[in-house]
């Protein structure tokens, strides 16, 4: 399977920094990135990033920056 797939099914994951990605369903989540729990088609789960991931920076950069 590949990112490439665009009928495969994905999950949207976030890390601790708050950043996303996209992970294949069928595999284990990889270590450092938990499930969101929205998952769906390669559109859709990059639609759901598109909307809740606004600020780019990570969590910490993002921290530092406001203090």
């Amino acid at each position: 399977m590949s990112f490439d797939q665009e009928d495969a099914t994905f999950v949207v994951v976030v890390n601790d920094e708050e950043q996303y990605s996209i992970w294949p369903q069928h595999k284990p989540v990889p270590e450092g990135w938990q499930s969101v729990g929205v998952e769906g088609d390669k559109a859709t789960c990059l639609a759901h990033i598109e909307q809740v991931w606004t600020d780019m920076r990570p969590k910490r950069l993002r921290q530092a920056m406001e203090a």
